[in-house]
């Protein structure tokens, strides 16, 4: 059987190879943005639940060269891509990929760092997409979300991070989910597309064990009148600074 095409390209102005699915889900700004919003160091370990083709991993790795990290990705096609991007940009030695669940996953005993995720949150009362990859990605059972955020919680060393990038709608179920599977002091960097436009999306970040309420912070804005992306969106999503949430 003949693979899926593919599309190759680049992620941080030219620094990382990235080649994902030609058709179905494809990666947006979502994992670059999460990716900076991690806020691991050097020799500190970190997992992503349903990775995707890498996206976030990769920007991770060429943004904090002395971490490491696993990957985990359910459709198999995906984890087998996740694993050739790491290895194009030559880093096999310290990111991992396993296909799987992440609330089942295929690890025991391993405790992160750091946790991430951009989960699926959407609910399916509009119209599903054609494509199952893209269905998987987006739609989840009502109490799917929650148990993503458990299951990364149950992953993650004391005073580690949870970080997720979710839509703004859903920011209260994801605050609820985290203060149940034991996270606190929750920080949230709202993503303005434009100036005085609603977030759309949200970057949301908090502490195992930690305590204390949420706080919103300033956030970024994307784009400028033109519709270009703003000098501090280009510095996240072309050069790959940090966003620093707490």
């Amino acid at each position: 059987m003949s693979e899926a095409p593919e599309t190759n390209g680049f992620l941080l102005g030219g620094r990382v190879v990235y080649s994902q699915p030609r058709d179905g889900f494809r990666s947006g700004i979502e994992p670059v943005l999460l990716a900076a919003a991690v806020p691991a160091r050097a020799q500190e370990r970190v997992l992503e639940a349903g990775c995707g083709a890498g996206a976030a991993l990769l920007c991770l790795a060429a943004r904090l060269p002395g971490i490491s990290g696993c990957g985990i990705e359910r459709d198999p096609a995906l984890a087998a891509l996740a694993a050739r991007n790491i290895a194009a940009n030559g880093w096999a030695a310290r990111l991992a990929i396993l296909a799987g669940d992440i609330t089942a996953p295929p690890i025991a005993g391993e405790s992160f760092d750091h946790v991430c995720a951009n989960p699926p949150w959407h609910d399916g009362a509009g119209t599903p997409s054609p494509h199952p990859s893209r269905r998987a990605a987006k739609i989840a059972a009502a109490d799917l979300p929650a148990r993503w955020v458990v299951a990364l919680a149950a992953r993650l060393r004391r005073r580690g991070s949870v970080t997720l990038i979710l839509p703004a709608a859903q920011l209260g179920r994801a605050l609820a989910a985290a203060a149940a599977a034991g996270l606190g002091a929750a920080r949230v960097l709202p993503l303005w597309p434009r100036a005085g436009r609603p977030a759309r999306l949200m970057l949301l970040q908090a502490r195992k064990g930690a305590t204390g309420g949420e706080q919103i912070l300033p956030g970024l804005v994307l784009h400028d009148e033109t519709g270009r992306f703003t000098d501090a969106a280009e510095a996240v999503l072309r050069h790959g600074a940090g966003l620093v949430l707490g």
